[in-house]
């Protein structure tokens, strides 16, 4: 029979040991945050339901978003043993330039509505990091204030081609005159798609203050006490717009975008030119023909056409027709370190992820943001590590395969 004792009061001190109370509220709120799940959980809490659906949603039934997830999570790793993974190595090249792990901050429209830092919360995380950013066409900080908020970061523009050609080439000068070395074309834009979430939540740029929402901001009072006093929410690269999301994009996006806008913006560009929203092999090829130095594989995060295919499933395919002739890059439902790890696997050059930093992002400000990228920074590492790889070079499909 066990015997029993009366515990002592020393026993006791050696295993009750409380952690210690962090004073800063956001420090505590992102300690409690160990993947970017948690993250989404805290972003949903701080700010107002339809600032975070923009972020969160995706198209009509949102069926491209999950079934991008879904390929992610169906992924089969297999692992190697005795390989000796001390000291792993998570830089990569992109581009001719190395940086500190396989992934880059994508370009998102409309920054400061999820949090009033906006572009200055993530640009000097980049910088801290050595991971290049790319800043959006319809980012709500300029061009010159993100270059001197981050002078020594690696900076892209992404940039839409608009029906005013001429305000597009102002911008490829401006970004050029600023220091980025890369432009994004994003192609999968003509129109708008129908992104429900923000139809039903009537959201407009900016927010506007109808009953709905003063409610809602009843119990968000500190996005709102931010919003309203700090400078006001308005696009960075031309005049404000006070309406619809869809009504923006319709109104200055070029529907007539062809082959012909990718050859001019080519001939306008002298810096790496890749193109975004690439959605199947052929157009891929051809856009590398044109000049592209590189393309990435995206269905705009399920935010244009539902239903469109999966980009992990294209990356193989694309990979054969562009025989190493330009960089092949991913985005779209990438939501963790083994999800990165699984794409460099399959082949890819680099991952962009977006709705990631953004919950960091809303969640907690450049803080949040610098949170995201410890997460995945310690679970690409933890996950190269248990399938026996040191480099994210030694990394192949094999490690990594689709089911």
């Amino acid at each position: 029979m066990t015997k029993r004792q009366v515990p002592q009061v020393s026993q006791l001190r050696e295993i009750l040991r409380p952690k210690p109370f962090v004073w800063n509220p956001t420090e505590r709120r992102l300690a409690n945050a160990h993947t970017i799940a948690d993250l989404r959980a805290i972003a949903l809490r701080r700010t107002p339901r339809a600032v975070f659906d923009y972020t969160d949603g995706a198209a009509e039934l949102e069926d491209s978003l999950r079934r991008a997830r879904r390929a992610f999570r169906d992924v089969e790793f297999h692992p190697n043993v005795l390989r000796g993974v001390a000291d792993p190595d998570t830089s990569v090249t992109v581009l001719g330039e190395r940086s500190a792990l396989p992934f880059a901050f994508a370009p998102t429209g409309f920054t400061r509505m999820m949090h009033h830092e906006g572009e200055l919360a993530v640009a000097p995380v980049a910088q801290r990091e050595n991971i290049p950013y790319a800043l959006s066409t319809m980012g709500t900080t300029s061009i010159e204030s993100v270059a001197k908020a981050a002078p020594g970061a690696r900076k892209w523009f992404q940039l839409y081609v608009w029906r005013d050609h001429g305000a597009g080439r102002e911008l490829m000068d401006r970004a050029w005159k600023a220091g980025y070395d890369t432009l994004l074309l994003t192609v999968d834009t003509p129109v708008a798609g129908a992104r429900m979430r923000d139809v039903r939540n009537g959201l407009t740029i900016p927010p506007s203050l109808t009953l709905r929402t003063f409610l809602d901001g009843a119990t968000h009072p500190a996005w709102w006490f931010n919003l309203l006093t700090t400078a006001p929410l308005k696009f960075a690269s031309f005049d404000s717009w006070d309406g619809p999301v869809a009504e923006l994009i319709n109104a200055l996006f070029d529907p007539t975008l062809s082959y012909e806008d990718l050859a001019w913006v080519r001939a306008s560009w002298p810096g790496k030119l890749v193109v975004k929203g690439i959605q199947n092999p052929d157009d891929a090829k051809e856009v590398v023909a044109a000049g592209a130095d590189g393309v990435v594989l995206s269905n705009h995060g399920g935010r244009q056409l539902d239903r469109a295919p999966t980009p992990l499933e294209l990356l193989r395919p694309t990979l054969d027709v562009v025989g190493g002739q330009a960089e092949v890059w991913l985005d779209t439902g990438i939501l963790s370190g083994g999800d990165i790890v699984a794409a460099m696997a399959q082949g890819a050059n680099l991952c962009l992820i977006g709705r990631a930093y953004l919950y960091g992002l809303m969640a907690g400000g450049e803080r949040g943001v610098q949170r995201c990228v410890d997460i995945l920074r310690t679970e690409i590492i933890r996950t190269m590590q248990l399938l026996g790889v040191r480099r994210i070079e030694d990394l192949r499909p094999t490690h990594a395969t689709l089911r």
